[in-house]
């Protein structure tokens, strides 16, 4: 089998064979097709697109370009949740644990920040003392004990997908929906869990700009988890501004232990009931979503749920004082205010924007390896439909950093103000199942 002629292929938009993708994947993964020439591929991919059976057959292959965990000593339905990304999203630090108290197994792999978007791993380091990386064992052993573990993903699935996606991203081919869905699928296959919610986010602050972009990457992958015989579905959530009133790392972390105290924002409350409902059902521990709330606010209320957060953090070395009193998390050493530019209702904001600065300031990472200040943040102190006044304070700034002039310009260009309430738009969209 010729590279050539499987490029050459898709170049004239034909349908490649089972056979074909899985040459392709192997022989990349095992360095025997050069970079030139995948990209080629991926480009023509990119361009003239993948049909369902292409997709799932890539999907299969990164699949078995790894090792596929195995969760079957860990009784019960094991669920998880995977984000497609977002700024502020401290979903799986709340919901894992309530789930937790609900007698439901949460056994998450995550990924860390890149860009933008926040990393779930980077949120939890900032928590002195706590370990991402486990073995597989231990991940099963934590689980089993207290229902719940949040760890770094394994080096040994998917191997094809990390070489892959680091070709992606850098030829300008990250945003194809095949690839994209074949990408995240694989991975979430390979974890071992019996039940999967994707949270597929939309606009400006997400990868899927606008609604129907979402729509087609969440039907596509509950296609892919259906056919592979995982229990899949997925929710269509906006992603417009960021989520809760906080972006960075341990103040990220705070926000989510307010919220297992019953004192979170909103719209995260929103999130996490909602999803947590939908994975009870799954997980044949509620028969509808009225029960599944209730269960849910019961466990927030009674404070099991914020006692299975101090479990797991306990048990993967972390210093729970932090937890339990969060004055002790360090504090950054400047503190600035971001002022309103103008009169009116917040009527739109750019969470990418926003993200993008949480990063420079040290909140994040512009490129692997570089090192997270995790005071590092942004506060928010407006949101879509609240009301301003010229030189109101509607964010804060905290870094170790000085000279944040230019943060302070972009942050406050980031919000557009009307004269007139704004149209809201519902924070979760639809459901796919």
């Amino acid at each position: 089998m010729w590279m050539y002629d499987i490029i050459d292929k898709k170049r004239n938009k034909e349908v490649l064979t089972k056979a074909e993708i899985e040459y392709f994947v192997k022989a990349y993964t095992d360095g025997d097709i050069p970079d030139y020439q995948a990209s080629a591929l991926l480009m023509a991919i990119c361009i003239n697109g993948m049909s369902d059976e292409e997709t799932f057959d890539l999907t299969n292959a990164m699949l078995h370009s790894g090792k596929i965990i195995d969760l079957s000593p860990i009784k019960g339905i094991k669920v998880d949740k995977h984000s497609t990304g977002g700024v502020g999203d401290k979903v799986s630090l709340v919901l894992g644990p309530m789930l937790a108290a609900c007698g439901v197994k949460f056994a998450k792999m995550s990924g860390r920040g890149l860009g933008h978007t926040g990393g779930t791993l980077d949120k939890l380091e900032s928590i002195p003392g706590f370990q991402v990386q486990l073995s597989t064992e231990k991940f099963i052993d934590q689980v089993t004990r207290i229902g719940l573990a949040i760890i770094g993903q394994s080096n040994e699935i998917c191997l094809a997908d990390k070489k892959l996606y680091a070709l992606r991203d850098v030829t300008a081919t990250v945003q194809a929906i095949p690839l994209i869905a074949s990408s995240i699928m694989s991975k979430k296959l390979a974890d071992g869990s019996d039940v999967q919610l994707l949270d597929v986010k939309y606009g400006s602050g997400a990868f899927m700009r606008n609604i129907d972009e979402a729509t087609k990457l969440a039907k596509l992958m509950v296609e892919i988890g259906k056919r592979a015989g995982k229990k899949t579905c997925a929710e269509i959530t906006n992603m417009n501004q960021p989520l809760g009133m906080e972006v960075g790392n341990s103040n990220e972390v705070i926000e989510a232990i307010n919220t297992l105290h019953g004192n979170g924002p909103k719209d995260l409350m929103e999130i996490c009931y909602s999803s947590g409902s939908t994975l009870l059902i799954m997980a044949h521990v509620a028969s509808n979503m009225e029960t599944a709330r209730k269960r849910l606010e019961e466990v927030i209320q009674n404070g099991m749920a914020f006692d299975c957060f101090c479990r797991m953090v306990e048990a993967q070395g972390g210093d729970v004082r932090f937890v339990k009193d969060t004055s002790l998390f360090p504090k950054a050493t400047y503190n600035v205010d971001v002022k309103a530019v103008s009169d009116g209702f917040v009527k739109s904001m750019d969470a990418k924007t926003i993200g993008l600065v949480s990063c420079q300031i040290g909140g994040g990472r512009e490129k692997e390896g570089d090192v997270i200040d995790h005071a590092a943040g942004i506060t928010l102190k407006k949101k879509i439909g609240d009301k301003v006044h010229k030189g109101e304070t509607i964010m804060v700034i905290h870094s170790d950093r000085p000279n944040l002039e230019n943060a302070q310009r972009r942050l406050a260009h980031s919000f557009e103000t009307s004269p007139i309430y704004p149209d809201m738009l519902p924070l979760i969209e639809k459901r796919i199942d």
